[in-house]
């Protein structure tokens, strides 16, 4: 029965032309790290600062997914997937990744520009007219009344992208103009549906001319609208038969399935910064609509794929599933000297970093607060998640914990992460 099983498994996979490693558990095929220039003895000292953080009570637990040239390196579990429970952690567990949920989106929009179906310099109002007739917001020097509306110039599809629209979280600055925005994806996608979002954002103004200023928001939640519309599916849906099932990201979602709800990595009760009870959304309940700015559910092994096809110039075993100038072009800095960049703002340890379509992109190999290459790209979550990709290196890691509260533990781990990971290549 096991070796039919298997010829069936290599037979499939054969089909969907994915490597064989795939059905094994493992997002690629392994190796050992010293056949692709990096250091076991090295790499070995992941675990042992994951699991001192893990004893210090900062973290339930977490994962992490190292791939180079093509070849699994590292793979491991540590701590607990439900700490309360006892139940430890897995590789296979599966994580809120909140904004890591754009650079899929963004995938799935630059397929269809692969296709000439959608350019970056169309109007959103092409998709949506009601974005038509939209104005900019003048405020009083202490920001707290609107003094004056003018006209705003179009929002196009790129400033959706890049988070240069004007359509900001309301998280992104205390302003009473930011106080009318949705503070998050999360929070639009458990209070309206997609029509009604794009109801309130385009009667909304401004609060500053699309194409100027980056502050981070709803652009990529609007895309994935945009998507609906140009594909007439759920965004759930374009993505799992044009992204998820030829990368056999097999765990990824909007939603976690009840067969699936015991592998999901719980928070810890209490934020230990604080000490303040803290919870993660629900990932079990569906929501109003599919948010392409953070609702999404992945595993490591998952993500990992779909960062390594992205190393790879968008393939993926036999997959292609961007053009290779496409893949350049995502990963560019696509901030000019004209566009005021506040990416450091959101995300301290990627201070001075530029940003492409839907990911920082490092654009130096100093200044920034850490090692890595120029052309460098990544994004994370707000609940710990954190992912890169290293063309250069090529090198893709992706980091999943759950830690909702602490931005303080955040931003540590992922400075630890990324030294312990980096000085693991020897070659």
């Amino acid at each position: 029965m096991r070796k039919t099983s298997a010829a069936f498994a290599i037979t499939f996979a054969y089909m969907l032309h994915l490597p064989l490693a795939a059905w094994a558990g493992d997002p690629l095929p392994r190796a050992k790290p010293e056949e692709v220039g990096m250091s076991t003895e090295r790499l070995v000292l992941i675990g042992k600062a994951v699991n001192a953080e893990i004893a210090a009570g900062q973290l339930p637990g977490a994962v992490v997914g190292i791939a180079r040239r093509g070849k699994l390196v590292y793979f491991e579990a540590f701590g607990f997937r439900d700490k309360a429970a006892g139940e430890p952690m897995t590789t296979d567990a599966i994580f809120g990744i909140a904004s890591m949920t754009k650079p899929m989106v963004a995938v799935a929009a630059l397929q269809l520009y692969d296709q000439g179906k959608l350019l970056m310099d169309d109007p959103l109002a092409k998709y949506f007219p009601k974005f038509a007739d939209m104005k900019v917001a003048v405020l009083d020097a202490k920001k707290e009344n609107i003094v004056e509306l003018v006209p705003a110039r179009s929002i196009t599809i790129l400033d959706l992208f890049r988070h240069t629209s004007g359509l900001s979280y309301g998280s992104s600055g205390t302003t009473v103009l930011h106080k009318m925005y949705p503070a998050s994806s999360n929070i639009a996608s458990e209070t309206m549906t997609g029509a009604e979002l794009l109801d309130r954002l385009s009667s909304l103004p401004l609060p500053y001319q699309p194409g100027t200023v980056w502050e981070y928001g709803l652009g990529l939640d609007v895309l994935g609208l945009v998507i609906e519309s140009i594909t007439e599916q759920s965004l759930g849906q374009y993505l799992q038969d044009n992204v998820w099932t030829p990368l056999g990201m097999v765990d990824t979602g909007f939603i976690i399935p009840a067969d699936k709800v015991a592998r999901y990595a719980r928070e810890l009760p209490n934020d230990p910064t604080t000490g303040r009870p803290q919870s993660a959304p629900s990932r079990t309940e569906k929501r109003k609509f599919e948010c392409g700015g953070g609702c999404a559910v992945s595993t490591a092994g998952d993500y990992l794929r779909f960062a390594f096809m992205l190393v790879n110039k968008g393939r993926y075993g036999d997959a292609r599933i961007l053009s290779r100038k496409t893949v350049e072009y995502m990963l560019s800095n696509q901030l000019g000297p004209d566009v005021r960049n506040q990416v450091g703002i959101t995300s301290p340890t990627q201070h001075d970093y530029g940003f492409g379509l839907s990911v920082a992109v490092r654009t130096t190999p100093g200044i920034v607060g850490g090692s890595g290459s120029v052309g460098e790209f990544s994004w994370a979550g707000a609940y710990g998640t954190w992912w890169w990709g290293d063309p250069r290196e090529e090198l893709a890691v992706v980091w999943m914990v759950n830690t909702p509260g602490s931005p303080s533990i955040r931003r540590k781990l992922m400075q630890v992460i990324r030294a312990l990971v980096n000085q693991a290549i020897i070659d």
